[in-house]
C-alpha cells in the first residue's frame, strides 16, 4: 500500500503543479467490485490547462513513484482525461463535464478526502 501512497502524493503533486483545482480522492477499497482502489478526480479550466495537468501528472508519478499509466485516453479534446494506474485512476475534467458526470456521486459508498486548492 506504501506504494500505492506515493503515487497518490506524487500525482497530487502534479495535479498542483499546474494549478489543478478541486482535488477529491476517493478511496474505493471497502467497496467490493470496483475497478481500482482509489479515483483521483480534479479539473482545469481550459483544454489547454487539462491537458498539461495530465502531462504533469504523468512526470510526477515516472520521475517520483517510478510508474507510467498503462493507459491515457481523452487528450484528443481535453474535455476528461482519464489516466490508468492501475490501482489508481486519474480524472481530469473541465467544470461543466465534471459536473455533468459526477462522479464524486456515482461512487457515494467511498470515503471522499478533499484536497484544499493552492493559491
Amino acid at each position: 500500500m506504501n506504494e500505492t501512497n506515493a503515487l497518490i502524493q506524487q500525482i497530487t503533486e502534479g495535479i498542483q503543479d499546474k494549478k489543478g483545482k478541486d482535488i477529491v480522492i476517493a478511496n474505493l477499497t471497502q467497496i467490493e467490485g470496483s475497478i481500482c482502489k482509489y479515483f483521483i478526480i480534479c479539473q482545469g479550466n481550459s483544454p489547454s490547462q487539462v491537458t498539461a495537468i495530465a502531462e504533469s501528472v504523468r512526470e510526477f508519478a515516472r520521475k517520483g513513484a517510478g510508474t507510467k499509466p498503462l493507459t491515457v485516453d481523452g487528450l484528443r479534446n481535453a474535455e476528461w482525461v482519464a489516466m490508468d494506474y492501475a490501482d489508481v485512476l486519474v480524472h481530469i475534467f473541465l467544470p461543466e463535464t465534471r459536473h455533468f458526470y459526477d462522479l464524486e456521486h456515482l461512487w457515494a459508498d467511498a470515503q471522499l478526502t478533499r484536497i484544499p486548492d493552492l493559491d
